[in-house]
């Protein structure tokens, strides 16, 4: 059976609505900017540019995209250890990575 439309469902879901309520949770007098930042953070999804083909459901976006290594990870979460604007940054980010990783985990 084809649960294709699940994971596509949950994967733009945690993309789109979860961090809503992150951002309601986590910054509760500032929520409506947290989540608007959280939604900018998808632009780091602009590295699948850079492959060929753009989109493979075969494929992990974690550790194969240059803006989704380890290493950037790493950069996400030191953005943590600031106020503001950094940090919203940095939640929205690691959880974007997040998510790509359960999306990696139906391969």
């Amino acid at each position: 059976m084809d649960y294709f439309w699940i994971r596509t469902l949950l994967h733009y879901s945690m993309h789109l609505v979860f961090p809503l309520g992150i951002a309601y949770l986590l910054f509760p007098g500032n929520w409506k900017k947290a989540y608007f930042i959280m939604l900018g953070t998808m632009l780091v999804d602009a590295d699948h540019l850079l492959s060929t083909p753009m989109f493979s459901a075969h494929r992990s976006s974690i550790n194969f995209h240059p803006l989704h290594t380890y290493w950037a990870i790493g950069f996400y979460f030191l953005l943590l250890f600031f106020r503001g604007v950094p940090r919203m940054v940095g939640v929205g980010l690691l959880f974007h990575m997040f998510t790509d990783w359960i999306d990696s985990l139906w391969l």
